[in-house]
């Protein structure tokens, strides 16, 4: 990055090297221009559009950074910079220095800064192309000897960078950094259940989450198709019976060649992958473990860590002996038969959905309310849909201990629990006892402790800035181990694109109601008010609608193109002013009228 000077000044010496008008490549603190010499970085001529502007200036500060061994987005008055100026001057370090008051761009450049870095304020500061952030971190750095390892001359590391876990997250952060030309090896290795499952590339959602089930909610959803369509005038006299192997071969099957696209797709964008585990042994080296205990280590400069979460047990005797969990079900290799799911969160309750609709005795055992966290309303009218479906439900107890009576496939169990309100106890005899009372972030056995990484001791979950950069400047973190950030997979997967672009220079980027019935229930005579839709509206913002729900067929279908509309700032006139598309469910809410208001 070149400083140019005014016209009719000579360049002086330093030209060509130092990205500010005071000369760069200087011990510690700057030394100053001759006077009246005004500086800025090089920038484009006016005939070009602003965008193309801007993303010339981009590509330069990111040069600067790249280039350089530590560069210091400073103001000359600013107390902080000087401290900072300060610092390295005593550690004997060769800083370059961009004095952002005193450069004709200055306002610009540090536009550009904040949206690379989430940091409007300086000092900004980067060292051997790691962002620390401003003077506090800095500080903090040098104190830990952070400062000075990142100080390490000619620092050769094996790559640019490792991801730590092959889910959704960390492979579209792991394949965005490639496509921009990063050097990038994944890791990800899953640890066996209690029961010994394990699975291939491709993280939770993929193997034993949102595709697997929603696949095996269809089998449920067909056999319900088969009971409405004799209404239809289908006849058939054989007795039509589900095979939990059949499913669950096919569901397997697909799922393989998921992990077969993800490792193709890996291997189109030149991304090393590696089947093992990885844990921090010190800054900017993480040891790597096969299967068969052999150890690899390896360098980056950037790390992030995408490895999600697990299934919790419950601490109680005979929950990992004899339990499965969601990591399970979906390749369980016989049908689990009359099952009890422990916990009232979606995963428990759609797992108790699609089981019972394939013909199997289910109950729910609930601690304390449905679905914590939603909408109260919509989690009861959920309740009471499955209930009406044959879905039990034992509200406030909790269990206390799991006896196997019979070995099997599936066996026989005794589950005792005890009641959350009182003495009260019960007992109940089960094939399978399937717990989805929560998740916990894989993150305690990683060696963060090693480097300095904050982890929330409860949770294990990992505190963040805006741009998900841990409080050790190069490890970032994305998806299910972020803490207060929501777990869902496009989430991940859009975070995961968004960080790798920002670490190496991409682009950065009241209540209306009513219940309706399905043209689809009607000839089959299905309940006429149990499908609900609901609209959240901002009377003090023109009615923007700020949150959408619906209970019904193809909810996530109607749900996606309306999330589109909300982002662009839909509002109930809008809404009303569509035409609504007939015969179908999402035409509901262009005819919404009813407010709770209004009793």
């Amino acid at each position: 990055v070149e400083v140019s000077p005014p016209h009719g000044t000579s360049p002086g010496p330093g030209r060509g090297a130092t990205p500010n008008r005071r000369l760069g490549n200087v011990r510690g603190v700057s030394v100053p221009s001759p006077p009246g010499r005004r500086a800025r970085l090089s920038a484009p001529g006016t005939s070009r559009s602003s965008s193309a502007a801007r993303e010339e200036l981009r590509r330069r500060l990111l040069g600067l950074i790249e280039g350089h061994r530590v560069v210091i987005f400073s103001k000359s008055y600013c107390p902080h910079s000087t401290r900072v100026k300060e610092l390295f001057s005593s550690l004997g370090v060769e800083c370059n220095i961009l004095e952002l008051d005193q450069v004709d761009n200055g306002a610009s450049v540090q536009e550009v800064l904040s949206e690379l870095t989430n940091q409007r304020t300086v000092p900004n500061i980067f060292v051997n192309k790691v962002h620390m952030g401003g003077c506090d971190r800095t500080f903090q750095a040098h104190q830990s000897g952070l400062l000075q390892k990142l100080l390490q001359d000619d620092p050769a590391y094996d790559y640019d960078l490792i991801v730590i876990g092959g889910g959704s997250g960390g492979l579209a952060c792991a394949q965005e950094a490639a496509i921009l030309g990063r050097k990038v090896l994944v890791l990800d290795f899953v640890v066996p259940s209690p029961q010994g499952t394990s699975w291939g590339l491709g993280g939770t959602c993929v193997n034993v989450g949102c595709i697997p089930k929603k696949l095996m909610h269809q089998a449920a959803l067909l056999g319900q198709a088969l009971t409405d369509s004799r209404k239809f005038g289908w006849e058939y006299s054989q007795q039509v019976k589900h095979n939990w192997g059949t499913m669950t071969e096919a569901v397997q099957n697909h799922i393989g060649s998921l992990n077969w696209g993800y490792r193709l797709s890996l291997r189109e964008k030149a991304v090393a992958y590696i089947n093992s585990y990885g844990e921090f042994v010190e800054h900017h080296k993480i040891k790597a473990t096969n299967g068969k205990g052999q150890e690899t280590c390896y360098t980056a400069a950037k790390f992030v860590i995408a490895t999600g979460e697990r299934p919790r047990y419950l601490g109680i005797q005979g929950d990992k002996e004899y339990c499965i969990t969601s990591d399970d079900l979906f390749s369980l290799p016989y049908c689990p038969g009359t099952t009890l799911v422990v916990g009232a969160s979606y995963v428990a309750l759609e797992c108790a959905g699609f089981l019972a609709g394939l013909g199997l005795d289910v109950t729910v055992m609930v601690r304390s309310v449905l679905l914590r966290g939603f909408d109260q309303e919509m989690a009861e009218r959920v309740g009471s849909y499955m209930e009406q479906h044959g879905v039990r439900f034992l509200r406030k107890f909790v269990p206390v201990e799991v006896q196997q009576l019979e070995k099997g496939s599936p066996g026989k169990l005794k589950v005792m629990a005890k009641s959350t309100e009182g003495p009260e106890t019960i007992e109940g005899v089960y094939n399978t006892v399937l717990l989805a009372i929560g998740r916990d972030s894989c993150t305690k056995k990683m060696g963060l402790e090693k480097i300095g990484v904050k982890i929330n001791e409860k949770s294990g979950k990992i505190p963040v800035n805006d741009v998900e950069q841990t409080n050790v400047p190069y490890v970032y973190a994305v998806g299910d181990v972020l803490e207060g950030k929501p777990e869902l997979t496009p989430i991940a997967v859009q975070a995961g694109k968004l960080l790798a672009r920002r670490l190496f220079g991409g682009r950065l980027e009241k209540v209306y109601h009513t219940l309706f019935w399905p043209l689809e229930w009607t000839v089959a005579c299905r309940d006429n008010n149990t499908c609900y839709a609901k609209i959240i509206c901002n009377k003090l913002d023109n009615d923007r609608v700020i949150g959408f729900h619906v209970l019904g067929p193809n909810a996530g279908e109607i749900i996606q193109g309306f999330a589109a509309a909300m982002k662009c700032g839909l509002t109930k006139q809008l809404l009303d002013d569509t035409i609504g598309i007939h015969p179908t469910c999402a035409e509901v809410f262009t005819t919404l009228q009813i407010t709770k208001a209004s009793g």
